[in-house]
């Protein structure tokens, strides 16, 4: 059976997110492996410093796993250590590098593996956006592929800041078969291990189906 997925709007690591600490008791992780991909460009470092100091606030370690150009994630050493991981977070930052250098590699195929096999995934912003197919584009909310973990599923991060116009011209192309949900900063949707959505943290989770609003119950299993 597959472990706890939290999808997280952004604003990760900052009060509010109230979801975190369940995420490590449901866990049972000693340390939580924290990935800097979609920050590449953007002071990798700083995401990872933030997040020891937020889980040190939890009780738990906080490291991170410099995954941040194809050739790392093609690295069986980091493969390993996210197979061995019991809670693993992909922080925001650009989707489309975060896609390019996890797709089709030994580290994503090590991440579904430690999802599968009972561990906790996070990703915010970015980290939810690849984790779904189709994945929204933010350079002007059309669609594109996603690693496709979670099928038929697209998720549009910091909801609260969407502007109207990229989140009508989102809904107006979503196919009927997809659902599109928009994740609020500091909050979190979360897939329990049996199959059933909640949302929790600071704001709000939309649900849309054919640009209708909807529940979280339109969600796929």
């Amino acid at each position: 059976m597959p472990g706890t997925l939290a999808l997280v709007g952004g604003g990760e690591f900052t009060d509010g997110c109230s979801f975190d600490a369940g995420l490590v008791e449901s866990s049972g992780a000693d340390e939580v492996l924290v990935m800097p991909t979609g920050a590449a460009y953007e002071h990798p470092q700083r995401y990872v410093e933030q997040a020891v100091g937020w889980f040190d606030r939890l009780g738990v370690r906080a490291r991170g796993l410099d995954v941040l150009t194809r050739p790392d994630a093609m690295a069986a050493m980091h493969a390993d250590a996210i197979r061995a991981a019991r809670f693993v977070y992909l922080v925001g930052g650009s989707p489309m590098h975060l896609r390019s250098v996890l797709k089709d590699s030994p580290v994503w195929d090590a991440l579904a593996a430690m999802w599968q096999a009972g561990g906790v995934l996070a990703g915010s912003s970015a980290g939810a956006m690849v984790l779904c197919d189709p994945m929204v584009d933010p350079r002007g909310g059309a669609f594109t592929l996603g690693l496709g973990l979670l099928p038929y599923l697209a998720v549009i991060p910091a909801h609260d800041h969407w502007s109207e116009d990229a989140a009508e011209r989102t809904l107006k192309m979503t196919p009927a078969e997809v659902v599109v949900v928009g994740i609020d900063e500091r909050t979190a949707l979360l897939r329990d291990p049996d199959g059933t959505w909640r949302a929790e943290g600071a704001g709000e989770v939309a649900v849309f189906r054919e640009g209708v609003p909807t529940d979280l119950g339109a969600l796929p299993t």
